[in-house]
């Protein structure tokens, strides 16, 4: 079986984009959030995790490009472009695809320019529907690279970014492609803000993963990427494991089968019993039914031993990109040797199962690391990344 390599990565999101300084700030255990009103501005100001560094203009002239999701994508791919032309250059631009999760896509952008249209009758000449279309940033990137292998998106809530890696294993697999740019990217809108409010799944406080005093999520943007080869690195993506529960279209499976299923599967994939990984990421949404469902499962599967923690505190729930920023903060982690902090009041559930909950760990020798996304409907998965 082919081995499928993450050569590189790269990520953007209220953590900053130097990964030295996300390294400090996973182990510091300060927080990162902004109050704003911005987008809901009818309700009380909520905390969400606003990347707050500028953004590189879109090199294409098509006013359809001109998003703040491929802004967001473009700015991460900076530092990863000699990396991206090198294998174009080997490999040919008919053997590079490019797979991106998201879930709001140019949604943002659009709700400005619909906001005018509903005030005044005239929609801006910079509307463009196709902005809004969940494959679009996949197809900016395709475009901007010209490359022409398999270009889509993935549009599974949040469960996205960890599908478009998974995915782009499989093209690598199939022997499609070489290399796929793969990710996700997600950027904040009212639609999601507001939708998540309705859903009385946000907190008005900074999100408190498994505490017993946990109020819901907090909503942040970002974009992770990825180069996937068979090009032998550092990172290996060796496990995936996959499940659709369909339990409910909004709530997890309170008994955590689709959970345990997917994080089974992946170890299986991996070929490592559960002892053998040295740090789990969770999905740690700080909502009462999903930290209730990942700490039986996480028990289930991996005891009470096991290094833990979400970094949702530190980014917000991004959504389509939550996948491939945890994946992308696992990847960090086993190059750094550092287990990243569960950010919280320190209070348990007592009615949740024991998981070992990191206090912020460096210098650790780690060889692999899992990191779980979980999605409405039930759309579980879990990947599992190894330091060759």
């Amino acid at each position: 079986m082919t081995r499928c390599f993450l050569n590189s990565m790269s990520m953007i999101s209220a953590l900053g984009t130097d990964n030295n300084d996300i390294k400090e700030h996973l182990l510091s255990g300060l927080p990162r959030l902004a109050l704003s009103q911005k987008y809901h501005p009818a309700g009380n100001a909520l905390p969400l995790a606003l990347v707050k560094e500028p953004l590189v203009t879109i090199p294409l002239d098509d006013k359809k490009w001109h998003s703040r999701n491929n802004q967001m994508a473009w700015t991460a791919a900076q530092s990863i472009l000699t990396d991206i032309q090198v294998l174009i250059s080997k490999f040919g631009k008919e053997r590079i695809g490019v797979i991106i999760g998201t879930s709001t896509s140019g949604i943002g952008d659009n709700e400005q320019d619909m906001q005018i249209h509903a005030e005044s009758g005239v929609l801006p000449v910079s509307y463009h529907y196709g902005k809004q279309e969940m494959g679009e940033t996949a197809a900016f990137l395709g475009t901007v690279f010209d490359v022409c292998g398999p270009i889509f998106g993935i549009s599974t809530a949040c469960s996205s970014g960890a599908k478009a890696l998974a995915s782009a294993r499989r093209l690598i697999r199939s022997g499609i492609c070489d290399a796929v740019i793969a990710g996700g990217v997600d950027t904040l809108c009212k639609l999601t803000v507001q939708g998540f409010s309705s859903l009385e799944a946000v907190s008005e406080e900074q999100c408190n993963p498994f505490s017993v005093n946990r109020k819901g999520i907090n909503i942040g943007e970002a974009a992770a990427l990825f180069i996937v080869s068979k090009e032998t690195s550092d990172i290996e993506l060796v496990g995936v494991g996959e499940s659709s529960d369909a339990h409910h279209i909004s709530a997890p499976d309170p008994s955590g089968q689709g959970a345990i299923c997917c994080m089974t599967a992946a170890l299986k994939d991996a070929k490592v019993s559960s002892s053998a990984i040295d740090y789990v990421n969770l999905h740690g949404t700080a909502t009462e039914l999903n930290d209730r469902m990942e700490a039986k499962a996480v028990a289930e599967v991996f005891g009470s031993d096991t290094l833990c923690s979400s970094t949702k505190p530190f980014t917000g729930h991004t959504l389509g990109a939550a996948g491939a920023l945890e994946a992308a903060i696992c990847w960090l982690a086993l190059k750094e040797g550092i287990i990243p902090k569960h950010l919280w009041d320190g209070c348990q559930d007592d009615n949740l199962p024991k998981i070992n909950l990191s206090s912020g760990e460096q210098n650790h020798t780690l060889h692999y690391a899992l990191s779980n996304s979980f999605a409405f409907g039930g759309n579980n998965i879990s990947l599992i990344l190894r330091k060759v």
